[in-house]
């Protein structure tokens, strides 16, 4: 098996992370753990010429204490296929930006194995992909067309309308059949978003929790339920969502198990599948969380699980 040696993580600035429910920060900690050495950069610090691929990294050294949870050395300028793993873990927006990194990193992998797969990344945007399992979704609209919108939201009362390559539940909203603000809600998001938007019908369900199913290799490896706060629509728990410990209903794991090949062929090695009562919504790709709140409650040690199905893909 091809030893791995040297880590880069390209993320949003470990300063800024909350390493309480960071699934990066869980992930590079199991890292160092191994032996690994971590090595830091943010996006914008890539830079590619005549056929290499550059980034200027700092050497990291993680502690899980809050407010002292990171050393990082001075920044060197590094070729990235000198590397044996990329993390891509930056967080969405899956804007242009988001998608030139992955262009990027396509030129050094698989010798240096990305993860997930970036040209997989760029092709399967999270509220795209989840169309492949149309049966196992909600009823789903994806336009810009306000007549649409108008006659999706006759046809399905309640309705949950969200920008297309958003993320973290910004920019969701509840519409009601009687609700008399969507016409101003479609100018705004009409004003504020080049791209199609995507609308779904409203789950009561999401009122029992929004379930995060974490598969590694295509496989399960853990979930947690997320509660909206009484006033929110959004489980999100940076909005106020709670998480509990849960288990998978018969219906979950048909979901995973009908969407674990297609994981597995397009070589994402870590995916949390967001499910709302019988009904999939979303296919997270980019930088799926809940590691770590997966592990409070009881569930498995998923990092520990993703690095050893990083090693046998790198062997």
């Amino acid at each position: 098996m091809a030893k791995i040696t040297n880590v880069a993580v390209q993320m949003d600035h470990v300063a800024g992370i909350n390493i309480a429910g960071d699934s990066t920060f869980a992930m590079s900690l199991e890292a160092q753990a191994r032996g690994y050495r971590l090595f830091h950069y943010t996006p914008d610090r890539l830079s590619f010429r005549d056929g290499k691929l550059f980034a200027s990294v700092e050497p990291m050294l993680l502690r899980d204490v809050k407010g002292d949870h990171f050393e990082l050395g001075a920044p060197e300028r590094v070729d990235l296929s000198s590397m044996d793993v990329v993390l891509l873990r930056q967080d969405p927006p899956f804007d242009m930006a988001y998608i030139t990194s992955t262009h990027l990193l396509e030129r050094i992998h698989p010798k240096t194995l990305v993860v997930n797969d970036p040209a997989w990344v760029r092709n399967s945007p999270e509220k795209i992909f989840v169309t492949e399992f149309s049966d196992l979704m909600p009823k789903t609209l994806i336009t810009k067309d306000p007549a649409e919108i108008r006659r999706f939201r006759d046809e399905m009362g309640d309705i949950i309308l969200k920008p297309l390559y958003g993320n973290g539940g910004a920019g969701v909203f509840h519409s009601t059949r009687d609700d008399r603000n969507l016409s101003s809600l479609l100018e705004m998001f009409g004003q504020m978003f080049r791209e199609p938007f995507i609308a779904q019908q409203y789950l009561p369900d999401v009122r029992k929790g929004d379930k995060r199913i974490i598969l590694v290799d295509g496989e399960f490896a853990g979930a947690i339920n997320r509660v909206p706060a009484e006033h929110d629509s959004r489980s999100n728990m940076h909005v106020g969502g709670r998480a509990e410990a849960t288990e998978l209903t018969l219906r979950e794991k048909e979901i995973c198990e009908r969407i674990g090949p297609a994981l597995k062929e397009r070589g994402f090695l870590l995916v949390g599948i967001d499910v709302i009562g019988d009904y999939m919504t979303e296919i997270n790709v980019t930088s799926p969380t809940g590691i770590r709140e997966v592990k409070k409650f009881g569930g498995a040690d998923i990092a520990s699980l993703l690095w050893d199905a990083i090693e046998r893909k790198r062997g």
